[in-house]
């Protein structure tokens, strides 16, 4: 039986939407073990003067835990 964790990230990206995704997937494999999913909860664009200056994407990444035997 294997248990998992859900945590939440933003990231950013100046290019795209897929370049957001890959951005936070990049980071929370940086920094978590076994990871093996990842929703997309929500997409913004960040706007300065008018101009879309960056796309915004939150998603919960779920990673199983390691036994602790």
């Amino acid at each position: 039986m294997s248990v998992a964790r859900v945590t939440e990230i933003s990231a950013i990206s100046p290019d795209s939407f897929e370049g957001a995704v890959k951005e936070g997937i990049n980071r929370a494999t940086s920094t978590l073990r076994n990871v093996e999913s990842a929703w997309i909860k929500d997409m913004n664009v960040m706007i300065e003067n008018g101009n879309i200056t960056g796309y915004k994407v939150n998603m919960e990444v779920t990673f199983v835990l390691e036994d602790s035997q």
